[in-house]
């Protein structure tokens, strides 16, 4: 059924796995953070010319760059797998991989979809023999990895493909638009999500001879600063504190992406990097 997984170096199973803070105070601070961060973002990524491909879903965004029916492809930090279950609707078979020993609990209840499977390993240890798979995707993930082995994970990835025609599809938050401003007071990710497009420029560069470079937006939205604080506090991968999100700082930056409907939407880009042709003598 699997395929290549199926060889898997581990086993795994498909059933598996209220002060107010003015308007030129935000305005500031938001200013700030923007210097900082897309000063960051181009010392490492100034030489990719990204094509804009719109307002998409993740899901949406793959679709129209890669044909994926029939592929065997890997999941890395996928989460709840929402992107992977999309995938197997249009035929692919996706090795789930998740690293967070409650998530991966989480995902071995899941309900069976058909080509989807889950395990628990860390991306740069992944279950999946040499050479043997189509793709491999980190959705949101490659900043998650430990800084120290975010190179190592790379080339695992590059490992496991086949060589002719293997792909490393990665997709990493950019901290540009209005949605990393108001994330940042509580779970402030500017150094590892720097030290993630670093180790695609120095590592994914010289393991791929071909690479591609792409953006996409979305607008994260709520219906109220409850039900931000319910989502950030509810992820287990992230220690994320209540009362370090119930701020009056956070809470002025929130209420600065209402729009007329009376719910709170926000901007956040999506860097896709597309490699493909792996170098094998790594």
């Amino acid at each position: 059924m699997l395929g290549p997984l199926a060889a898997a170096r581990l086993p795994f199973h498909a059933s598996d796995r209220g002060v107010y803070i003015g308007q030129a105070f935000i305005d500031a601070h938001q200013l700030l953070l923007q210097d900082q961060t897309t000063s960051m973002e181009q010392n490492v990524s100034a030489a990719d010319i990204r094509k804009h491909l719109g307002e998409l879903s993740d899901f949406a965004a793959v679709t129209a760059l890669l044909a994926l029916a029939g592929l065997s492809v890997v999941d890395v930090g996928c989460g709840p797998g929402h992107v992977a279950r999309e995938l197997c609707g249009i035929g692919a078979t996706v090795l789930c991989v998740e690293p967070d020993p409650v998530q991966a609990a989480k995902n071995r209840l899941a309900s069976a979809v058909p080509g989807l499977s889950f395990t628990e390993a860390r991306a740069e240890a992944l279950p999946v023999e040499s050479g043997s798979v189509d793709g491999v995707f980190f959705f949101r993930s490659l900043h998650h990895v430990p800084i120290d082995q975010m190179d190592a994970a790379l080339a695992e990835a590059a490992r496991v493909l086949k060589p002719a025609s293997g792909f490393l599809c990665v997709v990493e938050p950019a901290m540009t638009g209005t949605y990393f401003p108001v994330m940042r007071p509580y779970n402030d990710e500017t150094k590892v999500r720097t030290h993630a497009q670093a180790a695609l420029k120095r590592s994914a560069g010289a393991i791929f001879a071909d690479a591609e470079f792409f953006e996409y937006v979305q607008r994260p939205s709520y219906d109220s600063f409850a039900s931000l604080v319910t989502r950030v506090t509810g992820q287990t991968f992230n220690n994320i504190n209540r009362e370090h999100v119930e701020t009056d700082e956070v809470r002025a930056l929130f209420n600065a992406g209402k729009v007329a409907d009376n719910r709170y939407v926000f901007e956040q880009p999506l860097l896709l990097n597309l490699y493909r042709h792996p170098r094998h003598q790594i």
